[in-house]
């Protein structure tokens, strides 16, 4: 079982996931890692296999049944399927009727209205979009809350989504679809990066292993020191461009094929997928 790092965070309640894949796993196991009381936290998870791996690997509760999880939650995290979000929230209906907690949804793509309307109750409610680095606790989130959710209700999911990396608040709920073709989507940017470096620099005679470490090991180092300087991207990049030099030769083959017009257009297609995902009535 994980174990709690010297670094705590504020205890934010009793939580129950109803859910247990891997983007549940990943916020259990940040939380546990941060401090929270294995014993604050429950799951609900249908199938038998994952669910005896969450009580082995984390020491949680888990359960069967959503209703049984949700029992004294101040937060009920929703961590399932879109398209089974509808069905999974008229079953909690009744379980939660009287706690009245916190709902925190990370389903892409469903909408804070659509989620009030499915429980049945006028309830506090957060929506947020994760990404897949959330696994190493290294994510970042976008959220939106309703107009039910308290200034501390906002704090708790503040806690429980930043222990796995880092969040930040969007005040209205369409821009959430930018928020999915950004940060969402945009770890498969990145891999397919990573993946035409690698390939170029295989054509170029490296070999597949050294290409992949190389290009692997420049990324993660330019990312941590975009994060660690606070200094803008544009900065960074003239810095290690000399006229004339190799990295120049490169950018001005960038910018000849229109990279970041291609940039552009491929988050407008996200994003407005993610408006036709949304705008149905799941």
């Amino acid at each position: 079982m994980p174990q709690p790092s010297e670094s705590r965070i504020p205890n934010p309640g009793r939580t129950a996931f109803i859910g247990g894949g891997n983007m549940a796993r990943s916020l259990i196991g940040a939380l546990i890692r941060s401090g929270v009381d294995a014993r604050s936290i429950t799951v609900a998870e249908p199938e038998e296999t994952p669910r005896a791996a969450l009580a082995r690997d984390f020491g949680v509760a888990t359960y069967a049944n959503g209703a049984d999880a949700v029992t004294n939650a101040a937060t009920v995290l929703l961590a399932v399927k879109p398209q089974v979000m509808r069905e999974v929230c008229a079953s909690l209906h009744d379980a939660i009727g009287d706690a009245r907690p916190l709902i925190v949804s990370i389903a892409a793509g469903i909408r804070l209205d659509q989620l009030e309307k499915w429980i049945g109750l006028a309830l506090p409610i957060v929506r947020c979009m994760p990404n897949t680095p959330a696994l190493i606790g290294a994510g970042a989130t976008g959220m939106i809350a309703n107009a039910r959710a308290s200034a501390d209700e906002r704090a708790r999911v503040e806690t429980i989504l930043g222990a796995a990396g880092r969040t930040a608040w969007i005040e209205r709920e369409e821009l959430m679809d930018t928020v999915t073709a950004l940060s969402g989507s945009g770890p498969a940017y990145f891999f397919l990066l990573v993946e035409a470096l690698e390939d170029a620099a295989v054509a170029q005679g490296l070999p597949r292993a050294t290409a992949r470490m190389l290009a692997s090991q420049t990324c993660l180092g330019a990312g941590r020191m975009l994060t660690e300087s606070g200094e803008a991207p544009s900065t960074l990049r003239e810095r290690v461009t000399s006229p004339g030099g190799t990295t120049a030769a490169a950018l001005d083959a960038f910018d000849t094929g229109g990279l970041r017009q291609l940039v552009a257009k491929a988050v407008a297609a996200a994003t407005e997928r993610g408006r036709q995902l949304s705008a149905r009535d799941n």
